[in-house]
């Protein structure tokens, strides 16, 4: 089947990712079939030496942990938007395509796709003897281009989702919108009831064709050349009507665990203890007959990292986050047994921010004016974006070489590239008039104008009624003292940089969800989380943000900017608001020209963080312990099938500090 030349250059450019993703690890990209002067091995030898001894010390059950805070809330994939449940669910789940370890396309369930006219209209060939199964393994039915179409009528009806995974489709996918504004004008039990089948209303109204059991067709709203990332991301993935019928309709599905899901994925979960233990069985139905799998995948729940480095060091389980204390101890001792064995891991695909809430209420659901008032204010916003040295924060992420988590954008590095090659958060840079980050002090920083902007709001809001120091409600859960030890630093961030004077944080705690305890209460000040691009193009990361959309997923999750009433104190806040979903729909318009468009959505990202409605924190670039090759996972900056232990490559005796950078030189070079 024919491709189109933008899809090439986008897995050229997806290959390339990695390198200016990455944070440094001495060595370069270059190689040589030589030994040096010293006569040494060069990166290449030395990483097929280790990939000989590592296939002799494979690992066939795997055990790792998760902690307790992402613990997963849903056994359904299209229900869900966040890595807890990905790095789980895409274990049981496959779509249309995955991705390589260098972050490249490559079949799944769809073993040819392509483009015959820009963009606009892309086919997707199935490959047959796809089985679905239950948690036994034993075989349930055919997995067939019908149950794209029943997964898509999933996601995009109101009353079986809740607007969950929507906005791709809805932005892409002719009719999509119209069906699922359709779908809210009907009662619950008739939305439930609707299916994707022959003569449904669905492919009556959504630009969706399934010819045969195995071709699925999308018909685009405008050319979209990047339209097959999305088949990464849970919106396209199947369900079989033949499981929606035997759980007994959608409340069925909601309500299904591990031993009623069906699974076509390369395991099946035949264990689940909640917030204790789940076990990954391989498949012996999997379609993709040449990939290595583990026998089993043990996860273990834990309460911390310091739990989990405990676990690693008793040897039961086979990879580790470190936090800055244990980076501390064993660099600190020639003779820890890990002294050679840290690993600088690879950047995750989420780029973290700092996000408000501008209409907070208090515990007792009152609202809470004196925040409210004091975030409305451009000024107070900019102190922060000018004034917050958050270094201390990274290095509990990075202990060794915190500024490579160093984040000055929005969108996370390595999603897309311009056509001469050009990362587009370098455009953002650019807007933003920022300098190149110098390794040493963060190029954001500018004391002088943080303390200006700290005495404009000051005095501002102090004629609005406010009262300093405005008090931060920053939530964390209770039980887990490396997000309280993470905490503490952040509130001595604030007190150190702004004054105890300005602001003052208050450290609060929920029990289990923080979703239901807190954010959907608006209890919350600020939060700092990641996002993680669900295909390969920067509207998804700034449709997150906007205005009067109702799956703009920040906007309704955490800003609550939508429920802000305009007043004197506010009409600043929505008419910067308003201005930047303009840019982002202006932005979205684009779609005959990437460079065009990147560039258009660069201004769109600029003026949002020049303004701080919300503003970058950090990239997620730890060090861990580790008997799993981070090269060999992975690794794509978009969708949500990188938690996919697929093709890992293990060795039993873990990873030298060494081996590991001749891996990764090796891998760069590739």
């Amino acid at each position: 089947m024919k491709k189109t030349i933008s899809r090439g250059l986008a897995l050229l450019l997806a290959s390339m990712l990695v390198l200016s993703g990455c944070g440094s690890t001495g060595t370069t990209n270059e190689t040589s079939n030589e030994p040096n002067s010293e006569g040494e091995t060069t990166g290449q030898e030395q990483a097929e030496s280790t990939e000989t001894a590592s296939s002799e010390n494979e690992i066939k059950d795997l055990v790792i942990s998760q902690l307790g805070v992402n613990e997963m809330e849903t056994f359904n994939i299209l229900g869900s938007q966040s890595q807890k449940e990905f790095d789980v669910l895409c274990n049981a789940v496959d779509g249309l395509l995955e991705a390589d370890a260098h972050g490249k396309l490559v079949p799944g369930i769809a073993k040819e796709w392509g483009t015959e006219d820009g963009g606009l209209t892309w086919t997707f060939k199935l490959r047959e003897g796809v089985k679905w199964v239950d948690m036994n393994a034993q075989e349930k039915a055919d997995c067939t281009a019908q149950d794209f179409a029943t997964g898509l009528e999933w996601v995009l009806n109101f009353h079986k989702n809740n607007s969950v995974n929507t906005s791709m489709p809805i932005e892409m996918i002719e009719g999509a919108s119209e069906y699922y504004e359709y779908t809210k004008t009907l009662t619950e039990e008739e939305g439930k009831a609707l299916t994707a089948g022959e003569g449904s209303k669905f492919l009556e109204m959504v630009g969706m064709e399934i010819p045969d059991d195995y071709t699925v067709i999308y018909h685009c709203t405008d050319p979209k050349p990047y339209f097959d990332s999305v088949a990464t991301y849970a919106c396209l993935f199947p369900m079989s009507q033949a499981m929606v019928d035997e759980l007994g309709g959608a409340d069925g599905v909601r309500a299904m665990d591990n031993t009623t899901m069906w699974y076509n994925g390369p395991y099946t979960m035949t264990t689940y203890v909640q917030n204790n233990e789940k076990v990954f069985t391989k498949n012996p139905t999997y379609w993709d007959t040449e990939c290595k799998l583990f026998d089993t995948v043990t996860t273990k729940m834990v309460e911390s990292n310091d739990v989990a480095f405990q676990l690693y060091q008793n040897g039961e389980i086979d990879e580790v986050a470190l936090s800055e204390s244990n980076i501390s101890t064993i660099r600190n001792n020639e003779n820890d047994p890990f002294y050679n064995y840290m690993v600088e891991k690879m950047p995750t695909k989420y780029s973290w921010q700092i996000h408000f809430n501008f209409d907070k209420m208090n515990e007792d659901g009152t609202p809470d004016t004196n925040w409210n008032l004091a975030v409305a204010n451009e000024a107070f916003r900019l102190s922060w974006y000018y004034g917050l040295d958050l270094r201390p924060q990274w290095k509990r992420t990075n202990a060794i070489n915190p500024m490579s988590c160093e984040n000055n954008a929005y969108t996370m590095k390595g999603l897309c590239y311009t056509s001469d090659g050009t990362d587009y958060t370098e455009l953002v840079r650019q807007e933003l008039g920022l300098p190149e980050n110098n390794g040493e002090t963060p190029v954001r920083l500018d004391k002088e104008k943080a303390e200006q902007y700290k005495q404009q709001a000051m005095e501002e809001l102090t004629a609005l009624g406010v009262t300093f120091p405005v008090e931060i409600d920053y939530y964390i859960q209770g039980s887990n003292q490396n997000m309280l030890d993470s905490a503490n630093v952040l509130k001595q961030t604030f007190s150190d940089c702004l004054g105890d004077d300005f602001v003052k944080l208050n450290i609060l705690t929920y029990v289990q969800s923080s979703t239901q305890e807190v954010y959907n209460a608006k209890k919350h000040s600020m939060v700092v989380n990641g996002w993680g691009a669900d295909y390969g193009d920067p509207q998804n990361y700034m449709s997150q943000e906007v205005m009067g959309n109702d799956n703009a997923f920040y906007s309704r999750q955490y800003s609550y900017i939508d429920d802000v009433v305009e007043t004197e104190a506010t009409k600043n806040l929505l008419d910067t608001y308003k201005e930047f979903t303009r840019l982002v729909d202006e932005a979205s318009a684009i779609n005959d020209d990437l460079d065009a468009r990147y560039k258009a959505f660069a201004k769109a990202e600029a003026y949002m963080i020049q303004h701080a409605l919300c503003f970058p924190h950090y990239y997620d670039v730890g060090w861990c312990l580790t008997k799993v090759n981070p090269y060999s996972k992975i690794n794509a900056m978009y969708g949500c099938v990188n938690g996919k232990m697929k093709n890992w490559e293990t060795n039993s005796e873990g990873y030298t500090t060494e081996e590991m950078e001749a891996i990764a030189e090796a891998y760069h070079a590739a």
